[in-house]
């Protein structure tokens, strides 16, 4: 927090420069506060010890002295720093300064106070301004200087030469520390930033070098082993001429497993060098990316044998980010299907469009799975409905659902709620 208010880094800047591996630049200066308040202290307890016979009430200001001590003492731990520096600590710290230093014009002869004699708290009081100035920055710094100087103008002597140099130093000395206090701040942030990315950086690089050692280089495998399974290559044509109709039904698996292979590794390239993903299966964007897209469309390749697709008579539009990503999360869940509910499974999509949303159901009559499972996967490392559809749904602003018990198959509901620009003009 800023002073007055402003929007600039606050004092969790600090325990972030920190944690990301930086060093703080404010904490020394809290440590040279705190310090101060302990020296100022000990300076007014010397000042008051010399001149104390001279008060007309010399109790008083010990009984205030000894207050002003125990207090300095309980909160030295409080000013280490901006977050245990609260603004009730500030705040009972001022109320200390402006009672010593009414006291003073009460204890005190007029004839000293006219001479310049220094109030019972002295230069403590700019422990108090410094405190304001590193917690709310430079505006809260001469807020609390301008309490302090109309305390000393109106309890202790008035507007007189000495009161408004002493409260002139005052105001210039909280400023300052204020202001290079909020630029320490910004300086923090600035580096943790920096910090951050960098340790980002170094993590891909890391992980491109462990993705390049093993997942790229089977995708290449398997993807050139595919390539010369498809027909019409020369491996998979001297194939086909000595196997049945069944080898060629493999050898046709094989080609699309390639295919999808060399998808998934140009996009974990791209992933690796930070350029953008190349378009898959279920994710192209249209030529026109601002112009709303049929989701029918999307959803049709995932027709087959075994997957039906059902869809309204009129277009389900959707913005078409949004429309390729809940393809994409439909296409995840007709893959788990493909994998996990046996090859005699079948699976129904379901499109429902509502002017509020729209939501597709993808319904299997597999095996299912027992309560928790997901939970277990998830822990071992297994993150596709994790990611891949809570994941896009979530990003979307939408939920996804699954409901699932042994041998009654899984369904999976995913909801996508519309905004009021592409909701249908007939539905509002």
């Amino acid at each position: 927090m800023t002073g007055g208010g402003g929007t600039g880094p606050g004092p969790g800047t600090v325990g972030a420069a920190v944690a990301a591996g930086g060093m703080s630049v404010e904490l020394p200066l809290w440590r040279a506060i705190s310090l101060f308040r302990v020296l100022a202290l000990c300076y007014a307890l010397l000042r008051y010890f010399d001149s104390y016979l001279q008060f007309v009430h010399p109790v008083a200001g010990w009984i205030y002295l000894g207050a002003l001590t125990l207090w300095t003492l309980a909160s030295t731990r409080a000013f280490s720093g901006p977050h245990r520096c609260t603004w009730y600590v500030l705040a009972t710290d001022l109320v200390l300064v402006v009672t010593g230093i009414v006291m003073s014009g009460m204890i005190d002869e007029a004839s000293r106070i006219s001479r310049g004699a220094p109030t019972l708290p002295t230069i403590w009081a700019a422990g108090t301004v410094l405190g304001f100035a590193g917690r709310g920055g430079w505006r809260w710094a001469a807020a609390a200087g301008s309490v302090i100087g109309v305390a000393n103008i109106l309890g202790h002597g008035g507007p007189t030469g000495d009161n408004v140099h002493n409260i002139v130093l005052l105001m210039l000395a909280g400023c300052a520390i204020g202001y290079v206090m909020e630029l320490a701040r910004a300086s923090e942030a600035t580096l943790t930033r920096a910090l951050q990315v960098e340790a980002a950086t170094r993590e891909r690089e890391r992980l491109s070098r462990d993705i390049h050692d093993g997942v790229l280089q089977v995708l290449a495998l398997v993807q050139r082993r595919g390539t010369e399974a498809a027909p019409g290559s020369s491996g998979g044509s001297s194939s086909a001429g000595s196997s049945s109709g069944g080898s060629s039904s493999a050898d046709a698996d094989l080609a699309e497993l390639g295919r999808l292979a060399g998808e998934q590794e140009r996009a974990l390239r791209a992933l690796m060098s930070g350029g953008p993903l190349p378009a898959q299966r279920g994710t192209e964007q249209p030529e026109q990316p601002e112009r709303p897209q049929d989701l029918r469309a999307l959803l049709a390749p995932y027709a087959d044998e075994r997957v039906t697709v059902s869809a309204p008579g009129t277009p389900v539009l959707l913005p078409a980010p949004a429309a390729g990503e809940l393809a994409a999360a439909v296409g995840a869940a007709v893959d788990n299907v493909r994998k996990h509910a046996g090859p005699a499974a079948r699976a129904w999509i379901l499109v429902e469009d509502e002017p509020q949303a729209v939501t597709v159901s993808i319904r299997d009559d597999g095996p299912g799975f027992a309560p928790g499972r997901l939970g277990e996967a998830e822990r071992a490392g297994r993150l596709g409905v994790s990611q891949s559809i809570r994941g896009r749904l979530r990003d979307l602003g939408g939920t996804a659902e699954l409901y699932s018990a042994p041998g009654e198959g899984v369904e999976v509901e995913l909801r996508v709620p519309r905004t009021g620009s592409d909701a249908p003009a007939g539905l509002l």
